[in-house]
């Protein structure tokens, strides 16, 4: 095994979210506060959680997606397995470990294991450094051991992208190439686990499809588990073996993806599936 990629190991880089329900606290303002208190006086039922009792697991090698509308919960989740959020109850674990917010120092053993794509790669991308310090700070940052300079060349090589770009700034590249540096900043730490935000949402089809099969070779070549959130099933369908369909919050339906979409029992799954193009082998397991 070399510096430049260390192979997931399944056990030890499992993800799993376990009755994970979050509850947002009512605006700050008086008239929200004034409603909350006369809905707990008279026992009536408080604003619906933002998540309730969603469980779910992702090892390396697996691949699922989270689907659902917007205002599903599917943001939610994504922070809290960021450990951007703490969950109001339920845990998130890698292997053996809990994880929760804290400090940056305290985290960095799961920021070089989970890892997220961005849904918009040039808003996150700094765009005073090029592309090889942006590639390389996440390295420096989580102390990961090894020749930064070979880990670049591998992460670059990977998302096919030349080695040339490695000095051009954001500004000066296309968003498919934005897109790709995203990439290779999440994989350069060798991770188990990728988060994927909306990787395909707002662009045009022959970019979409490059992601998408970028994504696929990712997965399969470094064996990594790939958590798809999204509301595209047929992006979902193309990448993820099972999917996990959230709406109000809930785990509704939870089902390999082929027979997901063959076969979709909720109305909100149904919905999605209804909004899925007929295109040849979109709906390939």
């Amino acid at each position: 095994m070399t510096d430049a990629l260390r192979l997931p190991d399944a056990s030890r880089d499992a993800l799993t979210a376990t009755g994970i329900t979050h509850r947002y606290p009512p605006r700050r303002d008086p008239a929200a506060r004034r409603i909350a208190r006369t809905a707990r006086a008279s026992g009536a039922p408080g604003p619906a959680p933002a998540l309730d009792d969603v469980t779910f697991r992702v090892a390396p090698g697996e691949t699922v997606g989270i689907v659902g509308r917007s205002g599903s919960g599917k943001s939610t989740l994504l922070r809290v397995l960021l450990a951007l959020e703490a969950p109001t109850a339920g845990t998130v674990a890698l292997g053996d470990r809990a994880v929760s917010p804290g400090r940056a120092s305290a985290l960095r053993w799961y920021r070089r294991r989970v890892q997220a794509v961005p849904q918009d790669p040039g808003a996150s991308l700094e765009p005073r450094m090029t592309v090889r310090q942006l590639i390389r700070e996440p390295l420096r940052r989580l102390d990961v051991p090894g020749d930064h300079a070979a880990i670049v060349a591998r992460a670059l090589d990977d998302v096919g992208l030349a080695a040339s770009l490695a000095d051009r700034r954001p500004r000066e590249l296309s968003g498919g190439q934005a897109q790709r540096v995203a990439l290779a900043r999440a994989i350069a730490t060798s991770p188990g686990i990728l988060l994927a935000d909306e990787p395909v949402s707002g662009v045009d089809l022959p970019l979409r499809d490059r992601i998408i099969e970028l994504l696929g070779g990712l997965v399969r070549e470094r064996g990594l588990g790939l958590v798809l959130v999204s509301h595209d099933l047929d992006a979902v369908a193309r990448l993820c073996g099972r999917s996990v369909v959230l709406a109000g919050g809930r785990i509704v339906e939870e089902e390999p993806t082929a027979r997901l979409l063959a076969d979709p029992v909720h109305r909100a799954t149904r919905e999605l599936a209804d909004a899925v193009p007929r295109l040849p082998g979109a709906l390939t397991a």
